[in-house]
């Protein structure tokens, strides 16, 4: 989850705050890639996981690699809890898993250098202490008691709050894992284009990257259990926002929901102050009961965007939020997939013209469908393999036309990272689809065979 926002003056008007995400809007010779992933690390001889302290332990991760690679440390009451290195951090999850935020890149090639050596530097440090990681939507065997609450402020906050709004919000803070990418913009008339697209084909994502079928030692009757407990989780900050397909879209209309979300906190001075529940309508008026009589800062307003968490997100970029951690090949798929789609107008334009009918019960269906089926799911006739099939191939001619090339122009382009996508359709079969096959096959029910043949 996002580290605390910095920079910015006082909020002295209401439109700094559309202004704030508007910022954003650069050239297309300028749009950049930044993905985001996380993983579960556990202990290799108990299989149990991570706890924060320890000889084999969270901080003993982070510590390693502050070490060995040359990260600077992030401490959070006197306690290591992330690492930086140029625009890059490596932060963590609440219930201990590791995420990198990559840096902004120009393409998934350099993408996918990035994710290598950064899977490489956890692998060195991991096991010189007996630990390994492993690529899920949802831990696959672990309870929640077994999962140590990270020492960080906000997560506190957080649980407190998770529990008692919706019913899976606990078990998403600690037990669920993505991958993520963030992409850019160049108008407000661009951004609205790419939203609709995100949010219209973000179950096409959930279903090609299902990865989540166990939880707690069992067939959960899901391809993505994760995608699951973002529908049970707080209803005024998820879901598919469909207000984003409205006549009038934009900035202005994106910060009036953000503001309708109840706070979590304001940062002050490295602490996290509860504003659980609170208003930021009421901050921008000096009214705040967390702390009377002060206004907002744009860092304050930053914060809070990142408390939002539909399936697409706007802030000074937009961030693809659909689709459950997973093995390594298929963390650079992720990034190919939306970039094919949303950085060439072509695709862009087919993409929307494949989804623009839809209306906001069968976007919501489709999710529904994703999460429950993968590929396999329905909704309103329309078929998520079908439809995965066409926005794939949307995606790699959107990459095609782009034609940025790799390894010192020996690679055309960027299509070969849609491989492990391609595949998946012309097989018809998941992640979640294969690791369901092991456990009624060669398994033979033995969940713990995932960790030795599954693991990084």
């Amino acid at each position: 989850m996002s580290i605390p926002q910095s920079g910015g003056g006082p909020i002295e008007h209401h439109s700094q705050l559309a202004e704030y995400m508007a910022s954003g809007c650069k050239p297309k010779d300028d749009w950049r890639i930044g993905t985001e992933h996380e993983k579960f690390g556990y202990c290799q001889d108990t299989l149990k996981p991570l706890p924060y302290d320890g000889e084999r332990s969270v901080r003993a991760v982070l510590e390693g690699l502050r070490d060995a690679f040359g990260w600077d440390p992030v401490h959070e009451g006197g306690h290591i809890i992330g690492l930086t290195k140029g625009p890059a951090n490596v932060s963590l999850e609440p219930g201990g898993a590791l995420e990198l935020s990559g840096a902004p890149l120009e393409t998934i090639h350099e993408t996918c250098d990035e994710v290598n050596t950064h899977l490489a530097e956890v692998k060195a440090v991991a096991d010189k202490i007996g630990v390994r990681f492993i690529g899920l939507g949802a831990a696959p065997e672990w309870t929640h008691e077994q999962m140590d609450l990270m020492p960080k402020g906000r997560y506190q906050l957080m649980n407190d709050y998770m529990e008692r709004v919706g019913t899976h919000g606990t078990q998403m803070m600690r037990r669920t894992c993505t991958v993520q990418v963030n992409l850019d913009f160049s108008s407000e008339a661009d951004m609205v284009q790419k939203m609709r697209v995100a949010i219209a084909l973000q179950p096409i994502a959930t279903a090609l990257f299902a990865n989540s079928p166990f939880f707690e030692g069992k067939v959960n009757g899901h391809k993505s259990w994760r995608s699951r407990i973002w529908r049970s989780l707080d209803d005024a900050r998820t879901g598919m926002v469909p207000f984003v397909f409205d006549d009038g879209f934009g900035f202005e209309r994106w910060a009036e929901y953000a503001l309708d979300v109840p706070m979590y906190f304001v940062y002050r001075d490295g602490e996290y102050i509860d504003a659980l529940g609170q208003s930021f309508r009421d901050f921008l008026k000096g009214q705040l009961p967390a702390l009377p009589g002060e206004k907002p800062m744009l860092s304050d307003w930053a914060d809070h965007l990142t408390t939002l968490f539909p399936e697409a997100r706007v802030k000074k970029f937009i961030e693809m939020r659909g689709a459950d951690g997973g093995p390594w090949r298929r963390l650079c798929a992720l990034p190919a997939f939306w970039v094919g789609l949303t950085y060439d107008q072509g695709a862009l334009d087919a993409a929307w013209d494949l989804a623009k009918g839809w209306d906001a019960e069968t976007r919501d269906a489709l999710r529904v469908a994703a999460s429950v089926d993968g590929l396999q799911g329905e909704a309103n006739g329309l078929n998520l393999h079908d439809l995965a099939r066409e926005t794939v191939a949307i995606a790699q001619a959107g990459l095609q036309a782009r034609a940025r090339p790799g390894a010192g122009g020996l690679i055309p382009d960027e299509t070969h990272f849609l491989n492990a996508l391609t595949e998946t359709i012309e097989t018809g079969q998941t992640p979640a689809d294969e690791l369901l096959a092991h456990y009624d096959g060669d398994w033979n029910g033995d969940l713990k065979r995932i960790y030795a043949e599954y693991s990084y």
